[in-house]
């Protein structure tokens, strides 16, 4: 923590919170039914993507999952767009078109949230050998769940970013439940890291709820992959506090378990800790941070309510495919 400047922290801190009141209101707009589709939280896991964004520059790029809210706010999208995008509104970052699950910002690196389990891991590939090929000297992030381990794009992925040597960290957020059903029961190794030694790059397991440990080692990762020295595959070890969705009944574990992760293993409160023992910020100024991020979340939904509906007659614009004329008829030999 000495080697990290004061401000870093402040701002890592200011994100963690940030993120976890967004979250937080995002839940209570959703009972209330102002948020269409699904909508999948990041409460308890805002240390893994703060402390991976902490070492990323502007022109770097990262993918996202269906749970990307906190991914969006922590690369340094606009919080005022994010929520226009989850109540459907023409302000939003993808015209309200995209909603939870699709949240993307191609000025700040964003690539995108993916419904799809799996789906940003190849585009993180794609995106690092752009870097490469056009020596930008950027890298690229992906970050995905323990279900997506488990799909042909993980390890496709990582084989061919291992042969080219591409500047690409994938982060696996391991929060220990591919939607109800626990890690030990999909993935027969038990660290998913271990699946780095079959590609012949590093594989590190690391505290998802320390923001701190998280930081040191995507530090290592990416400068590593700046550096030309290839991919890493980094296992976050977290937990999600709330369901893999809202509405979720939550019958696969236990509400004393909820509880312990929560009481014991809160990153926001862990960081709060270190910070106030090592004297290195008061109650009063974590207060004044709060508050900012408390305000900033409340502008932004007032925002978001207060903008427009996309017009209808804008549905087919920005869109990558229209529907034909006519049917297309299939004639089978006989």
């Amino acid at each position: 923590m000495a080697e990290i400047p004061k401000e870093k922290l402040l701002w890592m801190y200011e994100m963690m919170v940030k993120i976890r009141f967004s979250e937080e209101k995002a839940a209570e707009y959703f009972a209330k039914g102002k948020i269409p589709g699904f909508v999948h939280l990041y409460c308890g896991e805002e240390a893994v993507a703060v402390g991976v964004m902490a070492n990323l520059q502007p022109g770097d790029y990262i993918t996202s999952t269906h749970r990307g809210h906190g991914h969006f706010i922590a690369k340094g999208g606009d919080l005022k767009a994010m929520w226009a995008e989850l109540l459907g509104k023409r302000t939003g970052c993808c015209k309200g078109k995209g909603g939870s699950m699709h949240i993307a910002d191609l000025t700040i690196g964003e690539l995108g949230a993916n419904g799809i389990v799996g789906g940003g891991i190849p585009h993180a590939v794609g995106a690092a050998l752009a870097c490469k090929y056009l020596r930008k000297g950027c890298v690229a992030v992906a970050f995905f769940g323990d279900g997506a381990c488990n799909q042909g794009t993980f390890h496709e992925s990582l084989n061919l970013a291992a042969i080219w040597k591409l500047p690409v960290v994938f982060v696996v957020e391991n929060n220990l439940y591919q939607i109800s059903l626990h890690v030990k029961y999909h993935t027969p190794v038990k660290d998913i890291a271990e699946r780095a030694k079959a590609y012949g790059i590093p594989g590190v397991v690391v505290d998802g709820q320390d923001v701190l440990a998280v930081y040191e080692v995507a530090k290592e990762a990416i400068e590593r992959a700046r550096r030309g020295e290839g991919p890493t595959l980094i296992e976050a070890k977290t937990y999600r506090f709330k369901g893999h969705f809202e509405g979720d009944p939550q019958v696969y574990r236990s509400r004393e378990e909820i509880e312990w992760w929560m009481k014991n293993k809160d990153p926001i409160k862990l960081f709060e800790e270190k910070l106030l023992a090592r004297g290195i910020v008061t109650r009063e100024e974590l207060e004044r941070i709060k508050e900012k991020a408390r305000r900033e979340v409340e502008e932004a939904v007032k925002f978001a309510e207060e903008s427009p509906y996309p017009d209808p007659k804008e549905l087919l614009e920005d869109v990558f495919s229209t529907p034909t004329k006519g049917w297309l008829v299939w004639k089978w030999p006989i």
